[in-house]
């Protein structure tokens, strides 16, 4: 503020007088006062020099004047005026000191160039004289020497100018010997060196020349070849001639653009071999295609061998970009460990630091880039082709080789491969539609045409051990051969390597991948027959013969070799302890199965093949994989089970849950309107009820109505829903979360029926087996108002036993040929046993007269009939047996009794119940009695109608 003030001394003066300046003396010396003093002055008035500070204040005067307040104004602006006046004489006199030094620097600056002045005056003097003492002979001297030292160095200059002129043929042979960071090195030499003698016209050219060198076009060709075949020595030498041209980020761009068109030039490449090859013919018109309307062209011959060949080939593109990685990352440490120990200028390492950072960042968002082009120009071939007609097995190649390609895809850049997963699923779900159409229509083939024949397969079978569940692993096989385990104790190891590990420098995983299976067919082809076992060869003597069975059916003999010492033990010991009912035991214990069984489990391995590969349709694999175990049950049971006596047999042979499973299958899956013209849609979906093939004949009393067929459709069955358990928790680790509900349903509502099936089938055989009709004629015939106590039994409970004899020796006869199982048996006889006794009750029922000696009778001959048949057979407790004794014992009860009994045992018909009262009539029941018995019958039936 003070030196604004110093510009204007006049005006900060002009207004003072005598009576001011005394004031100035009479100011305070206080510096914090004088400050305050200076702080209150207005900022206008430190402005520029057209300030006019008499116009500021008179415009600040008020409209009317008040002397007093003007006097005191005018007191506080000169009491500024003093202040500001007072600091600088202050500062003047400060400055004091400094102004005299530089008052003597001025003097003595004076005189210096006075002298100076002196000297150049005599200087000129004494050139004017050299002048005029020179003579021309001595500057002609000068001149000469002058020129001879100018020719001297233009014969320098065109040496130079020559040696540059036969650069080209070097830079050639380093470039042919691809030696790019010496070509390099020497083009930028030869640049500077001719920057020197650019003012030549010929050097002007050369230099063109040397530029052109220096474009990059052969280091970009030489960098091209890296994307398909990379080579560490000339990758290295490629990296440092870009980087002694100072283009370490340009490099890296232009490596991505070559590696894009790598893949596009690979792709289009392969699938015209394929299409021209298959063309047969010279047509160009291919290469002018695009490269999705060439996919279109392949033909279901080459799909798979040109799907092959485009994977490994973008295999390599992709290896190379990998081992490009790689080479920067050893590289970048290699760089970083010596420049961690040196100090190099600040410049340098920062711009190598900003080229690493460049090209890794670079590098990284590339793999994202190129495994996107991958997939696309994958995708394009995937989608070109109808894959609905393909064999199953061409299909799971397939499969498998987009399976390994999304593999790789995760381990390039952990990608999940979403663009190849939704193009292989949607040919999958159409393909899989379409196959699954096709295999139902074969199953209801088999079906129809199935002759119900056991299908011999070894004692130890196991589905794992079917070509078809090898997928599973062999960890599920009862054993593994020792070749095997050591590959699979060696497998950990090997799957701890990626890919690119494992395939660095050589080989293939496409190539390995397709051997690898044809390695597996044949392992399961070696291990076929019954050489073996000499147990099961000889109780399938019938069956066995190896001229006789078809080759396909081998496949179905699983030879593991194990085992074979224990079983002959345990049969040889258990068939001489086996019980009476016990028809199983005469035979190894081999599974019941049929060739249609084996089919559907075959069928059920090669879906869940699909699955493993191919999670997004896993749902709908499973819910095909349900309709083939449904139809197989459904035909069962059409076949074998089906029976419109079962409702009045009041034995509740069909479960609700068995009734509510076959009402949903024949409403979901059973076209019931075959050959009627329906919506297509509808009948698409559905396959026609299968019909049982005229081969089997199930009228026969010999064979028990075909008792042989049914044990082997049933049993089969049971068999297979056994097989289903065991792939439970398989599956379930395949289905989706939102899903499993379906799943756990499908096994609680339809697997777990299976062994349901057993009571109606059977039923059949065991109603028919035995006379039961016979019986109740002989009852009829028999007298039961008897007045004495008898000691010997009826004739018909003889030839009831007589019938039981028979059909246990008829047991006996069609387990000699298949084998029957415990459960089966036990149902039989409990079926027969429950019928023969409910004849019985039916019987006692007829009867119009009875006396208590008559009674007696009955349980006379029901305790010889219960003493015989526990002698044929094991089944404890004997079937409804207390249901015949209480009838029996319901004759003795008084009135009150009997209307209980009545209420209380609804398991007997309302004629059981009738003739019950009926006959008590007057021995212990009066008519009055009777007609209140009677009406409580018929309230009893009253509902029921």
């Amino acid at each position: 503020k003070a030196y604004v003030v110093i510009k204007h001394p006049q005006e900060a003066f002009s207004i003072s007088g005598p009576e001011e300046m005394r004031e100035l003396r009479q100011q305070p010396i206080d510096p914090q006062a004088e400050q305050e003093i200076i702080d209150s002055i207005e900022e206008v008035y430190f402005s520029n020099d057209s300030f006019d500070m008499v116009r500021h204040e008179l415009e600040k005067l008020p409209p009317e004047l008040n002397l007093q307040e003007l006097e005191e104004y005018r007191d506080k602006l000169k009491r500024q005026q003093a202040a500001v006046s007072k600091r600088v004489a202050d500062l003047i006199l400060e400055k004091q000191p400094s102004y005299v030094k530089e008052l003597e620097r001025v003097t003595a600056l004076q005189a210096n160039l006075q002298l100076a002045a002196v000297i150049c005056t005599n200087a000129r003097r004494q050139l004017r004289v050299s002048k005029e003492e020179f003579t021309e002979a001595s500057l002609g001297l000068l001149a000469n020497q002058r020129r001879r030292q100018l020719l001297t160095g233009l014969l320098k200059s065109l040496r130079t100018i020559k040696t540059l002129q036969r650069t080209d043929v070097r830079l050639s042979e380093m470039l042919e010997e691809e030696d790019y960071p010496g070509a390099i090195q020497l083009c930028l030499e030869c640049q500077k060196a001719a920057s020197t003698f650019k003012h030549y016209s010929c050097i002007r050219y050369s230099m063109s020349r040397l530029m052109w060198w220096c474009s990059r076009e052969q280091l970009d060709v030489a960098l091209s070849r890296t994307c398909k075949h990379f080579d560490v020595l000339h990758y290295t030498k490629v990296q440092k001639a870009y980087t002694l041209l100072g283009k370490t980020q340009t490099a890296m761009d232009q490596l991505h653009m070559h590696f894009t068109q790598a893949i596009h030039n690979t792709v289009f490449q392969v699938v015209l071999g394929y299409v021209e090859l298959c063309a047969g013919n010279a047509d160009t018109k291919f290469q002018k295609m695009q490269y999705k309307d060439l996919c279109t062209h392949i033909t279901l011959d080459s799909y798979i061998p040109c799907l092959t060949d485009l994977c490994k080939a973008l295999w390599e593109v992709m290896l190379s970009y990998h081992r490009t990685m790689q080479w920067h990352e050893e590289h970048d440490k290699q760089k970083t460990v010596p420049s961690q120990g040196s100090n190099d200028a600040a410049g340098e390492p920062d711009e190598l630091t900003v080229d690493r950072s460049y090209v890794k960042k670079k590098l990284e968002h590339g793999l994202t880039r190129i495994w996107q082009d991958v997939q696309l120009k994958v995708k394009v071939y995937i989608l070109g082709t109808d894959m609905s007609n393909f064999k199953y097995d061409d299909f799971i190649v397939v499969l498998d080789v987009i399976s390994r390609l999304m593999q790789v895809g995760e381990e390039f850049c952990g990608s999940k491969s979403e663009v190849l997963q939704e193009s292989i699923k949607r040919q999958s779900v159409n393909y899989f539609k379409n196959y699954h159409r096709a295999r139902l229509e074969e199953l209801r083939m088999f079906l129809e045409n199935e002759t119900w024949e056991l299908c011999p397969v070894k004692s130890n079978f196991n589905i794992a051990q079917l070509h078809e569940f090898k997928f599973m692993g062999q960890c599920r096989s009862p054993s593994v051969s020792p070749s095997r385990q050591a590959a699979s104790s060696a497998g950990p190891a090997l799957k701890e390597l990626s890919l690119f590990q494992q395939y660095h420098q050589d080989g293939n995983p496409f190539e390995m991948h397709i051997e690898h299976k044809e390695e597996e067919t044949e392992d399961v082809l070696a291990s076929n027959g019954y050489e073996s076992d000499e147990l099961e060869k000889s109780v399938y003597q019938d069956y066995d013969s190896d001229s006789d069975v078809a080759d396909e059916l081998k496949q179905d003999y699983v030879d593991e070799q194990t085992g074979d010492a224990p079983l002959k033990s345990v049969s040889r010991e258990t068939i001489r302890s086996k019980k009476k009912s016990d028809y199983n035991l005469s035979k190894a214990c081999a599974p019941i199965l049929t060739n249609t069984t084996l089919n559907v489990i075959r069928l059920v391995g090669k879906y869940m093949q699909m699955m493993n590969i191919l999670k997004p349709i896993a749902f709908d694999v499973i819910h095909c994989v349900s309709q083939l175990f449904d139809y197989y049950l459904y035909a069962v049971y059409t076949f074998f089970g089906r029976n419109d006596m079962y409702e009045s047999s009041g034995l509740g042979l069909i479960s609700s849950r068995l009734r509510t499973t076959l009402n949903r299958i024949q409403e979901s899956l059973i076209d019931m309107n075959a050959g009627v013209h329906g919506p297509p849609e509808d009948r698409k979906e559905k396959v026609p009820s299968p019909h049982l093939s005229q081969m089997v004949i199930l009228t026969d009393s010999g064979t028990l109505y075909g008792l042989a067929q049914r044990v082997v459709a049933t049993e089969s069955l049971v068999f297979l829903a056994e097989q289903f358990e065991s792939l439970q928790s398989h599956l379930d680790t395949m289905m989706p979360a939102a899903k499993k509900p379906f799943l756990q349903q499908f096994y609680s509502q339809t697997v777990s029926t299976a062994s349901e099936l057993r009571k109606p089938i059977y039923w059949i055989v065991a109603a028919k087996a035995i006379d039961y009709e016979q019986m109740l004629l002989m009852m009829a015939g028999v007298k039961w108002d008897i007045k004495e106590i008898m000691s010997q039994h009826n004739v018909y409970v003889d030839v009831l036993l007589k019938e039981f004899e028979q059909f246990n020796k008829r047991l006996g006869d069609v387990s000699r040929h298949v084998r029957i199982p415990l459960p089966v048996s036990n149902v039989l006889w409990e079926h027969c046993i429950r019928l023969a006794n409910r004849t019985l009750v039916e019987g006692y029922a007829n009867v119009k007269k009875c006396s208590n000696e008559g009674r007696a009778l009955m349980q006379l001959d029901f305790q010889q009939f219960l003493m015989k048949l526990e002698k044929l057979t094991d089944l404890r407790p004997i079937p409804d047996k207390e249901f015949v004794e209480t009838y029996i014992k319901a004759y003795y009860l008084t009135e009150n009794d009997m209307e209980q009994f009545i209420k209380n045992h609804r398991e007997y018909s309302m004629k059981q119940l009738a003739n019950l009262v009926n006959v008590c009539l007057g021995s212990h029941i009066n008519k009055k009695a009777r007609q209140k018995l009677l009406a409580a019958i018929d309230d009893i039936d009253r509902p029921k109608r």
